[in-house]
């Protein structure tokens, strides 16, 4: 029957899907034994990717209508590379949103409806010639992924039509092929009934961004190929289970199986009728530590006994449960070590290649990253072998989010919320999970189905949750939504929540939980973030807390030309698309441009499967694997002595999984009796490299930092040299040999620091209590809640100067006063010894009925040639009072410029804590060493004022350098990451106003 197409098929949700074939398995097939067991390219595939002719319409009033027929000619068109998006190609824009619909302010429409005016079309065309090996077969067409909607003529003859911008969609070829030349014509839509189920956090863009490609099969095909593995009880024999279906009934199946050496353990043939099935003693299991992958081959004979099919088929032996209340893999209790993890390019948006996967997959191996969640869309099909193959525990999420239909504004509004309890959803929704099911079932790194994300609850998605239950007993489901909706509980194997907060969770874990518990989504790290993160971890006490998922793994940032022709990471809003939620898209470990951002050296730390917990004299090493010994790993720990090595070694330890062990160090007898401050590095290295790691890379790390007291009361060595005091009628100069420092009574502050001709500074000290605000800052509303403490730092009346001229020293004090508070005063005092150092102490009186200070510094700048920095601190990467586990105290170098990290929207960053001495140098080695006086200090030392990164919202807003402004503080808040909406810091890193603070530090000269 002849299928006539219709633009009403866009609003009709009952259809999605006309003349596709059925979803299967992803896995591949061959002709011969040796082509299968190499794995290459698939000679029976003819891919179609590269250029097409394109036409770009607004929406459908405006598009070539026929441009499919034969005598239709395209070639005045333009051009577009498949796969790509339509929006990052040259053809209209692209639009990032949050939670409301790209339509909302601009058409009045509700689902499944969609907006008429704009709904942009974009034409495709490939003319192909049919390869030699494909004539005289049945030839079909894959498309791997398509936004969000589209038709598909060959030769002007209508093919099909197709929903679901994430999983395959194929069509027979067969009956519309020519001789000589083709056409193929597919038309894609951007909104289409599908839209109202793609409401994901995330770019819209659209077009034909996976790749597309012909394919043929043998005579007999195995279609669609089912492996299961099960295990007895203490996993000690295995069986294989094998469900195929084929196009027509073989003569006999021969089943091999090989191990990961390609030994042959199991072979048989069967008869076509015959239950295919191994049995195998003593399997290897597979797991994120150990991802061990048997090979089987499936060979195919027809009735002559001619061999016409081979299918190899990795398989990974394990098993995932719930028992007890608790999610078990191979027995063992798992924990999550997650990240959600969007598709993206900075360049090709979703549209990424292999090379990209292998990148994310071994930053996640590195980081000690053991799970993804695929938010919020099935993945290329790529990735999941490569899940396998790496060793990363997946939950797979179908393509659905309808977040606009029942929150607004984070509000909770359900009135018309889809899918919930309308049957006439019920088709569309399946359909999603029954093609991400039949493409990814074989995958054992797949251990959790989930239903979709941030669509409420009802009905519909209680139905989903019970297909994956019948077809798949071997997986658990997941589904957060039940949150907001109980009556729907029974959707969710697990308590799954999003963002709750450290006691919230707690809260539940203690009150007789009924399911064990994940966050799906935790520690949102938009920009500087991931504040507070061992909070969560510190849960894993709890056997029903089982980990989370951070949100997420990369910045969804777009690269960008600015007026003058660089390049930039954009955000929403920067492409004139509105509406739009500007930079809430980038809230990623790793840069748009897969850089790694400091907070990845956090992540690596709370996540590590080895704890090292040194003391003076060895380490405990607690193996919170769940199968892996320390075999693979050498123990390295070296001692420092005022942050520089002076002794180290490696040793061998043995550490079953699940245990707790200890090496002993053997330092020299008497390295530890100087006093001062003393450093015992940790490491667990590998011994060996591997597919995600060379030899010798860091998976675990701890340290021990203590002290050695003098025996004898050191006698305080005499300054030499003499000090000159001029008191100007402005200014107050101390003089001392080769060096002067002038205090200004007008000023109120230091105006200069001058060694032997050296002016140290550019611009005078003054009390700072703002920093640049964060992203978590600004959805906190800081600049509301503390913005009296911006002013406070642009404005200050110097009320008394005071000059104290000793033996030995002279000091210089002034007190300002803030009009904020009549109560709140500041005191800076600044020593000069007769060395020219300077001592500097700043002490805050606190006040009633202030807001919380962002930090208590003291800020000045240099000229921007001192941008060499050598840091005694907590590193290397920055780290703040509530992200500093992942730190280590060492002696650092860098440069000012890097201390600006790259988050996409300028902000605080290139923090230190723990600061002993900072050197300030320029590229001779001349400077100034800032040191701690008594508590170590934190330390921030940037090419920007927190004012000029303040006032930015893209780094090429920022100002040429023409500065180092160094801004030493006693305290700086935390930077929090609950949450980055609402979410304080938690309260024991914030900074009560109504509390005295002080801090010191000595300025020395370097020569």
């Amino acid at each position: 029957m002849t299928i006539t197409p219709t633009l009403s098929w866009l609003t009709d949700v009952h259809t999605f899907a006309v003349n596709r074939l059925p979803a299967h398995s992803d896995h591949r097939y061959y002709e011969t034994v040796e082509e299968a067991v190499n794995a290459g390219p698939m000679p029976l595939r003819h891919p179609l990717n590269g250029n097409w002719k394109f036409h770009y319409a607004e929406n459908p009033a405006s598009r070539p209508e026929c441009f499919y027929r034969l005598d239709y000619s395209c070639a005045g068109w333009g051009d577009i590379t498949v796969p790509g998006h339509i929006q990052l190609q040259g053809y209209g824009k692209p639009q990032y949103v949050n939670t409301m619909y790209p339509w909302d302010g601009h058409n009045d429409i509700r689902p499944p409806e969609i907006p008429i005016d704009h709904n942009p079309v974009g034409s495709y065309v490939k003319f192909f010639n049919l390869p030699e090996q494909m004539k005289k077969k049945s030839v079909y067409i894959s498309f791997q992924g398509v936004e969000s909607a589209f038709y598909v003529w060959l030769n002007g003859a209508f093919v099909g039509y197709s929903e679901d911008s994430f999983t395959p969609a194929e069509f027979e070829l067969t009956p519309y092929l020519i001789e000589g030349e083709n056409k193929l014509a597919v038309e894609v839509y951007q909104r289409s009934t599908g839209s109202w189920l793609e409401d994901q956090d995330f770019w819209r863009f659209s077009g034909i961004f996976r790749d597309v490609y012909l394919y043929t099969v043998p005579e007999i095909h195995l279609y669609d190929l089912r492996v299961q593995t099960d295990l007895n009880a203490d996993f000690s024999k295995a069986v294989l289970d094998i469900e195929t279906k084929l196009t027509k009934i073989p003569e006999t199946i021969t089943l091999e199986l090989c191990d990961a050496e390609g030994v042959l353990i199991s072979e048989k043939t069967c008869q076509a009728q015959e239950p295919l099935q191994i049995e195998v003693d003593r399997p290897h299991l597979w797991s994120a530590e150990n991802p061990y992958l048997y090979r089987l081959l499936i060979q195919i004979y027809d009735e002559s006994g001619s061999l016409v099919e081979v299918i190899p088929q990795k398989v990974g032996f394990r098993k995932f449960e719930l028992d007890g209340g608790i999610m078990r893999l191979n027995g063992k209790r798992i924990v999550f070590k997650g990240v959600n993890r969007h598709e993206f390019n900075c360049r090709r948006g979703r549209a990424i290649t292999k090379e990209d996967m292998l990148y994310d997959i071994k930053t996640l191996k590195q980081n000690n990253i053991n799970a993804v969640r695929t938010s919020h869309y099935p993945n290329q099909t790529d990735w999941y072998d490569l899940c396998d193959e790496y060793g990363i525990y997946v939950i797979d999420e179908m393509n659905l989010e309808t977040h606009g239909s029942w929150q607004k504004m984070g509000v909770v509004e359900p009135s018309w919320n889809i899918p919930g309890n309308q049957p006439e959803w019920e088709n569309i929704v399946m359909d999603r999970a029954i093609s991400m099911f039949e493409r990814d079932k074989n995958h054992p790194s797949i251990l959790i189905w989930s239903c979709g994300n941030e669509s409420y609850a009802g009905e519909v998605i209680r139905n989903v949750s019970k297909y994956f239950k019948i077809v798949d007993p071997s997986r658990l489901v997941h589904y957060e939504g039940v949150f907001h909706h109980r009556e729907y509980d029974e959707t969710s194997d697990m308590e799954s929540r999003m963002y709750a907060k450290p006691h919230e969770i707690e809260k539940y874990l203690t009150e007789n939980p009924k399911k064990p518990y994940i966050s799906c989504e935790y520690m949102h790290a938009m920009g500087n973030s991931l504040g507070g993160m061992h909070k969560y971890t510190e849960l894993e006490k709890y056997e029903m807390y089982q980990g989370g998922f951070i949100w997420d793994y990369i910045d969804q940032a777009i690269m960008k030309k600015d007026r003058y022709g660089k390049e930039f990471l954009a955000y929403g809003g920067d492409f004139d698309d509105r509406p739009t939620d500007y930079g809430f898209c980038t809230n990623g470990l790793v840069y748009a441009d897969r850089k790694w951002s400091p907070k990845l050296q956090e992540v690596k730390f709370l996540y590590q499967n080895f704890k090292l917990v040194p003391d003076s004299k060895g380490v405990k090493i607690l193996n919170e694997s769940l199968f892996e010994d320390t075999a693979n790993y050498v123990l390295e720990y070296a001692l420092f002595h005022e942050g520089k090595e002076i002794d180290g070694n490696q040793t061998q330890v043995m550490v079953e999984a699940g245990c707790e062990g200890r090496a002993e160090f053997h330092f020299p007898v008497g390295l530890t009796q100087a006093p001062g401050e003393y450093c015992i590095h940790t490491y667990l290295k590998l011994k060996e490299g591997n597919l995600w790691a060379d030899a010798g890379h860091e998976v675990a790390f701890g340290q021990y930092v203590f002290q050695v007291k003098a025996t004898e009361v050191p006698t305080v060595p005499t300054v030499s040299g003499n000090l000159r005091v001029v008191h100007g009628d402005v200014n107050i100069g101390v003089h001392g040999r080769d060096f002067t420092v002038m205090f200004s009574k007008q000023a109120g502050s230091l105006v200069s620091l001058n060694f032997a001709g050296r002016e140290m500074i550019a611009q005078p000290p003054a009390p700072l209590f703002w920093r640049a605000t964060t992203d978590n800052d600004r959805g906190f509303a800081q600049d509301f809640h503390s913005g009296v403490w911006f002013a406070a730092s642009l404005a200050r009346k110097c009320i008394g100067v005071e000059v104290t001229e000793e033996k030995g020293f002279v000091r210089v004090s002034f007190r300002y006063i803030f009009s904020i508070s009549r109560e709140m005063s500041v005191n800076t005092s600044y020593t000069v010894y007769p060395d020219g150092s300077v001592g500097v102490k700043s002490a805050y009186r606190g006040a009633t009925g202030l807001p919380k200070l962002p930090i208590f510094a003291l800020s000045f700048k240099m000229q921007a040639d001192y941008d060499q920095l050598e840091w005694y601190a907590l590193g290397p990467e920055e780290n703040y009072i509530d992200r500093c586990k992942g730190a280590r105290l060492g002696i650092f170098k860098n440069q000012v410029a890097e201390n600006v990290a790259g988050y996409v929207n300028p902000q605080e960053s290139g923090n230190r804590t723990g600061v002993r001495w900072v050197n300030i140098m320029n590229a001779k080695g001349q400077g100034i060493k800032i040191a701690a006086a008594t508590n170590p200090l934190e330390c921030t030392i940037s090419p920007y004022t927190a004012f000029e990164l303040e006032n930015a919202r893209h780094h090429y807003e920022l100002p040429n350098v023409h500065y180092s402004v160094v801004t030493v503080a006693g305290r700086q808040m935390g930077v929090g990451g609950d949450d980055s909406w609402g979410a304080p810091v938690h309260d024991e890193y914030l900074i009560k106003a109504d509390v005295d603070l002080e801090f010191e530090f000595v300025i020395r000269r370097l020569d």
